[in-house]
């Protein structure tokens, strides 16, 4: 059985705020990623395959294996960080979770519904996530589609 986070009663549901803070930070951090896939890709083309340098880049295969390469490591980056800890870099800064409704790590499939359901709500202009502005739970279009919560965790007590 997987394991409960901490500080379930502590938590609270996440305002637009800190999700628009956390998801300005994950995108510096996919960015990086990206560009890191990219050149990754560039150079698979250009040096292994050997691909004139006024040819990378032009071919169908190209745009859609690097197209495919760029949506599976945001993917496998949103995936990791959900289930190993239930939050992303850029949700550690804002103290967010993501987490089922009884308080456990998200599941892959879970977390492959956020993500398809995260692009959907961002190509309708953002309204799945202004959907938080409404929701009595302050719910998402992704946390509602995949079962799950985003809560805000309780500052750390400071010890001396």
């Amino acid at each position: 059985m997987p394991r409960r986070f901490d500080h379930l009663d502590d938590a609270w549901p996440a305002g637009l705020g800190r999700r628009l803070g956390a998801m300005l930070y994950d995108g510096f951090l996919v960015a990086a990623i990206w560009l890191l896939v990219a050149v990754a890709h560039l150079a698979l083309f250009r040096f292994v395959i050997g691909i004139g340098a006024e040819a990378v880049g032009t071919g169908l295969a190209q745009r859609l294996t690097l197209q495919a390469l760029l949506l599976a490591s945001a993917f496998a980056f949103f995936a990791f960080c959900w289930k190993r800890a239930g939050m992303t870099l850029g949700m550690q800064v804002w103290r967010l979770r993501v987490q089922t409704r009884d308080g456990r790590p998200i599941s892959l499939a879970q977390s492959l519904i956020r993500f398809a359901v995260a692009w959907l709500s961002l190509a309708a202009f953002g309204l799945g996530y202004l959907w938080v502005l409404f929701d009595a739970e302050r719910r998402s279009w992704p946390d509602i589609a995949s079962g799950t919560r985003t809560v805000v965790l309780p500052k750390a007590a400071r010890g001396r």
